[in-house]
């Protein structure tokens, strides 16, 4: 028979390593193993990874994609610590918890899994010590974010409808290099807002002088939908694009277009939600560029309560005139869009001077605006969008379900209850 030694034969007289290591093991430290290696009796002991309020809200940006996004514009070719991820949740970060500096970034750190490593996010790599990611990758990722809210618009057929406009971000004195258009001194953010889904898509951040009939034309065109836009958008090889492609549009002629009336229409109603329809005619132009907008165009003019008369123009001969006038009155809505965004999102004070950084941050607003609006989606909250903002900015950082994300925590069931009511009435000694 083999002989074996003390230390394996775990002699009484002398314990060996392996169970001074057993003996020194407390026996709670089971708890904390991971649920892979438990038993089926420490797996409902185990404890459970609950994310972020923050990190629950970006997880509809795919990493995966981002990053192919990103190397398709060789965004990553020069930083060596702080990566175009690293970009993007930082000035996210910065649109929901409201920082106005780089100092405040500083001191409020994203937890580790938000970022791509554990280095912390120092100052001067958004100052410029760090190259900038391009910034069509975050224009990009917000297209992408724009497509997820819209996806039940497109399910539900034809009846889509389009609101063009932009907005000027006045910049200071410290953006020298700003353009002027006569009135203010900064750049234009130009968007295409689906009111149904509560979709913005921004179509480009250019500069202050730049026309918005420029603009208008790169837009792709969606058979049967309508396009609402004002008469900073008169261009008639657009307009001809637009009836070419069996789309609609709404708009207000300038007052200098000379326009033909061909035949009177009959007004089945006249009165709607605050005007009155006081003429409806398919008209042409009177002039000799006839030629440049030869499609079938149709006047309205309407009063509205408060006194003003709008004429408008269509290329809509089957809707009723009140219909008509009700779609480019609710074209106020993106007006409001406009005033929410200005309001509760940082574009009024930038954290960067140049010409990109103020892209970026932007672009990051409609992105925070368009990840907001996900989560409110996805779980089903009835509360105002600027009560959800404010309590996501409070909770950003608590391990919670944005479900619940209004309601208090609950309460450790671990804890003993007392067997008292809470109502009883007792006495303490003093």
């Amino acid at each position: 028979m083999a002989c074996c030694s003390r230390s394996t034969q775990g002699c009484p007289g002398k314990a060996s390593a392996k169970w001074k290591c057993r003996m020194r093991m407390p026996r709670k430290t089971a708890v904390f193993r991971l649920p892979s290696g438990c038993r089926d009796s420490e797996r409902e002991r185990s404890m459970r990874f609950t994310p972020s309020i923050l990190g629950k809200l970006v997880e509809p940006i795919n990493r995966r994609g981002f990053q192919t996004v990103v190397d398709s514009h060789d965004g990553d070719a020069y930083d060596k610590s702080f990566k175009s991820w690293d970009h993007l949740m930082v000035l996210v970060y910065a649109q929901l918890s409201g920082a106005g500096s780089l100092r405040s970034l500083e001191a409020g750190q994203l937890p580790a899994p938000l970022s791509s490593g554990h280095r912390p996010v120092a100052t001067l790599d958004l100052v410029g010590c760090q190259p900038p990611p391009p910034r069509w990758s975050l224009a990009e990722t917000s297209g992408l974010l724009a497509g997820q809210l819209d996806r039940q618009t497109r399910r539900e057929g034809t009846a889509m409808l389009r609101l063009i406009d932009s907005t000027p971000i006045p910049l200071g004195k410290a953006c020298a290099w700003a353009k002027s258009n006569g009135r203010i001194r900064g750049m234009k953010m130009h968007v295409v807002y689906d009111p149904d889904s509560d979709c913005p898509r921004v179509l480009d951040i250019t500069d202050a002088n730049v026309n918005d009939a420029q603009i208008g034309r790169t837009i792709t065109i969606e058979k049967g939908a309508t396009y609402v836009f004002d008469k900073g958008y008169c261009h008639y090889g657009w307009w001809t694009a637009i009836a070419t492609a069996k789309a609609f549009f709404v708009t207000r002629p300038k007052s200098n277009m000379g326009l033909k009336v061909e035949r009177q229409r009959r007004i089945a109603q006249t009165q709607g939600d605050g005007f009155t329809i006081l003429e409806d005619a398919n008209v042409s132009l009177a002039s000799k560029t006839n030629s440049k907008l030869a499609i079938p165009l149709r006047r309205l003019i309407l009063k509205r309560n408060d006194g003003d008369t709008i004429t408008l123009l269509t290329n809509d001969l089957k809707r009723a005139a009140v219909e008509i006038a009700q779609l480019y009155k609710g074209r106020w809505q993106i007006e409001l869009l406009f005033r929410w965004i200005k309001q509760h999102l940082k574009i009024r004070k930038f954290l960067g001077t140049n010409d990109n950084a103020i892209r970026l941050q932007l672009f990051a607003a409609m992105i925070a605006y368009a990840l907001l609006r996900i989560a409110a989606r996805a779980c089903r909250i009835a509360m105002p969008i600027l009560r959800f903002t404010d309590l996501v900015n409070r909770c950003r950082f608590e391990r919670r379900n944005i479900a619940t994300i209004d309601k208090p925590p609950p309460v450790n069931p671990s804890q003993r209850k007392p067997n008292y009511s809470p109502n009883q009435m007792c006495f303490t000694y003093a």
